[in-house]
């Protein structure tokens, strides 16, 4: 049966985070698992869920030729936007996606009432994992109008590249998803960013990380959402949970209103 929610712009919203382990290399397990967390996510009464950087795939980069799809026929995007649809959210998370150009790390956000928007294509590859030699660079900013308003949307290693929030700050995002892999050991390194990037920005950061082990690497979870004086709302642990809360938008105005670090930048200066 199909969950219908209201279309009526509000600052206050819901969304949940999965953090989930993601079997390498297998699209079929991966979308098996996750069917109940967008059930459980729907049952909370969510807006919005964000699944993890390549959550179909996780980092099975050799056989990223195999594994690629395209967005607007693709068998993976039809069962996201079927999901989105059946269950009344909004889905996005990035997957292995094949362009005429290439393949990219692109995140589309997948609506209720079948809209598909984007992808965004993931700007910055992360050479330690290989990123750079097997796929294409995104070229332009993810930033969309949604039914709470504007979002910016960003996939890991991005997290690094201050310049990419501030755009979508002064660009008027008050929300700003990020889906990722980050691994042990720079656990503090995640934690510390994700925060400043809230907090330099002013707006509500969603960071949902992966879980588990591939062949290389140890995921260290830890999936934040912090609010726009930086303080954290919610951090979940190191193993497999859905993140839910509910969120007022309207909280950005007031942090922007108390300190008003964007009206007060001088990009002349530097």
């Amino acid at each position: 049966m199909r969950t219908t929610r209201s279309n009526t712009v509000s600052s206050r919203f819901t969304i949940s985070l999965a953090q989930i382990d993601i079997a390498l290399g297998d699209v079929d397990l991966n979308l098996d698992r996750a069917q109940p967390w967008v059930t459980k996510a729907s049952a909370r009464g969510s807006d919005l869920l964000v699944f993890p950087e390549l959550w179909t795939t996780g980092y099975d980069l050799t056989r990223a030729g195999e594994l690629a799809e395209p967005i607007s026929t693709g068998p993976t995007a039809a069962v996201f936007s079927d999901w989105a649809q059946t269950f009344g959210l909004w889905i996005t998370g990035s997957f292995l996606a094949r362009y005429a150009g290439g393949i990219y790390n692109a995140a589309p956000l997948f609506g209720p009432e079948g809209q598909i928007l984007g992808p965004y294509n993931k700007i910055h590859r992360f050479g330690l994992m290989n990123e750079d030699r097997w796929l294409q660079a995104g070229s332009a900013p993810g930033l969309f109008e949604l039914p709470w308003g504007t979002t910016g949307l960003a996939i890991c290693y991005d997290l690094r590249f201050p310049e990419l929030f501030r755009s979508y700050a002064l660009a008027g995002a008050r929300l700003i998803l990020l889906p990722s892999e980050w691994p042990h050991p720079r656990l503090a390194h995640w934690q510390t960013l994700v925060r400043a990037r809230a907090i330099e920005n002013q707006c509500f950061f969603a960071a949902v990380n992966r879980v588990g082990e591939d062949r290389n690497n140890s995921f260290c979870g830890h999936t934040l959402l912090v609010d726009p004086f930086g303080e954290i709302i919610e951090e979940a642990d190191e193993t497999e949970m859905l993140v839910t809360t509910t969120i007022d938008l309207a909280q950005v105005g007031k942090a922007r209103a108390q300190i008003p670090v964007l009206e007060d930048r001088r990009p002349d200066c530097y």
